[in-house]
Formats: structure tokens, sequence, C-alpha cells
């Protein structure tokens, strides 16, 4: 029964629309989700004139590094802070790693610097949406980091994978019924626009993405 009843959730709520009168803006601000295959990520402007957004202060700590102006667009992925560790060197995590996600457990977010945006694929979904959506996508994303007393993030102790990616201490706690999938499709959903009733799974969230009719004029 409790398998039966995960399918059923699964199925449901990857069908099930929300924000379903969703309409791409012509000539509006670009977004993306882009997936893995496992894990969706959120990828945005670095810097963004119409709501005078630059993500570049608030990622930016004493002890790091300042990241170069030349990469235009930032991904944003929120998870287990287990599953980023064991990730580390492309490792799959374990069994072990995998079964105490289960459970409520700490997070990261994750923050890519992108030299361009991403390039079309099955696993890519591109937006354009206004700049209130804009604002409201960006303010659900800022409320996932935690915060030092100026107002910037929090750097991890854990070091990215590469220098193009850091790690940052988050809010929330993970489960099986929260996952890195959930919250992009929280953050999608939460801006106005379209997403699924419940995404647990990378598919879930593309899916309803994908179904968003598209503008003429990009």
């Amino acid at each position: 029964m409790p398998l039966a009843a995960l399918v059923l959730l699964v199925l449901t709520g990857t069908l099930v629309p929300i924000n379903r009168k969703f309409r791409e803006t012509p000539g509006g601000i670009p977004v993306f989700v882009v997936s893995n295959g496992l894990h969706t990520d959120i990828v945005v402007p670095t810097q963004e004139a119409r709501t005078d957004l630059d993500w570049r202060p608030l990622l930016t700590a004493p002890s790091q590094p300042a990241r170069p102006a030349a990469y235009p667009f930032v991904a944003f992925g929120w998870g287990n802070a287990g599953f980023y560790r064991s990730s580390r060197g492309g490792h799959t995590p374990g069994v072990g790693t995998t079964l105490r996600a289960a459970l409520p457990s700490p997070t990261l977010l994750h923050v890519s610097w992108c030299a361009g945006p991403p390039q079309p694929s099955t696993r890519v979904a591109a937006l354009r949406i206004s700049a209130a959506q804009y604002e409201a996508l960006a303010a659900t994303i800022r409320a996932s980091f935690q915060a030092d007393s100026v107002g910037r993030f929090v750097p991890a102790v854990m070091l990215g994978y590469t220098a193009q990616d850091q790690f940052f201490e988050a809010r929330g706690r993970y489960h099986v019924l929260r996952t890195c999938n959930d919250w992009t499709n929280r953050i999608l959903r939460r801006a106005g626009l379209r997403a699924a009733l419940k995404a647990p799974l990378a598919g879930s969230v593309l899916y309803q993405v994908q179904h968003v009719p598209k503008t003429r004029n990009h």
C-alpha cells in the first residue's frame, strides 16, 4: 500500500497543473528549468536591468573570490546536504545517504555560474516571464538562503565541485515529501508560473513547464 500511494502521488502530482492559465510574456525576462535526470535547477540572469536585481553582491562574501562579470547567468539548486557531499568527484550517493535523506535532514543551496543560457534540449525548459513574476521568483529563491547580518548569503564550509560553483547554507529541511524538485516546483508556483501539484521527481517539474503554450515573440 505505501508503494501504491507513492506511485499515485507521483502520477497525480505530475499531471495536475497549478497556475494552468500562465502564459509567457513576449520579450520577457528569460528563466530556465534544467534537469540532469534526477535533480532540477533554476537558471536566471545574473543581472536584470528591468528589476534592478544583481545576484553578485548577495553571493560574494569576504572569504570568497569575486565572480567575474563574464557569467551572465546563474543557476540555483536546493538539496540534501549529504547528497551534495556524497556527489563530489562525480560519485553517486550510496544507499545509506539515500535512506537518511528520507527523514528531515540539513540542506544546502548549490549556485553555479553560467557562461551563457542553457542550450535547448529535452531536459531544458525555457520561459519568458514578466518583471513582477521574476521579482516573486527571485524573492522565493532569496528566502531559501541563510543570510548574515548585512544580508549576504552564508557560504557553506564545503567547496564547490569546480571553480564556477559554490555551496551556501540553506533554510528548510529535506525529506521524502520535500525534495530538491519540490523546491524548484515551489519556486515556480509561488511566482505564478505553471507548475505541478506535487513534484518529487525532475520529470514532474519539466512536464508542466514544457506544456506552457509557447509565444511567437521571444
